[in-house]
């Protein structure tokens, strides 16, 4: 399955859940998770601490990133760090993005 492929069936699940959002762990190892995240434009992951070093890339929409005082706009075919401090995400369109996170 091609990651266009299943975030495509994650759009779907996302529009059709209450909660805008839906997600698929597409890599779980010994040392790093890679997770398919989709959201319904509005939709807030509420704030949150990564367990490890972080990424995300945006395959599609725009999302922003929210660290103190500290705002992060992130669009289609970019990838940042997420801060290891508390965060949240909001999906500033309809948005599917990929997270990384290393685990130790």
């Amino acid at each position: 399955m091609t990651l266009h492929t299943a975030g495509t069936d994650q759009l779907e699940t996302a529009r059709q859940s209450s909660a805008g959002r839906s997600s698929r762990t597409m890599h779980s190892g010994k040392h790093l998770r890679q997770t398919l995240i989709a959201l319904t434009e509005g939709t807030k992951l509420a704030e949150h601490q990564s367990p490890g070093d972080a990424t995300i890339m945006c395959l599609r929409g725009q999302v922003t990133l929210h660290c103190g005082t500290r705002t992060v706009v992130v669009t289609e075919g970019h990838l940042v760090d997420v801060p290891a401090q508390r965060h949240d995400l909001v999906a500033d369109t309809e948005a599917l993005v990929l997270l990384t996170v290393g685990l130790g």
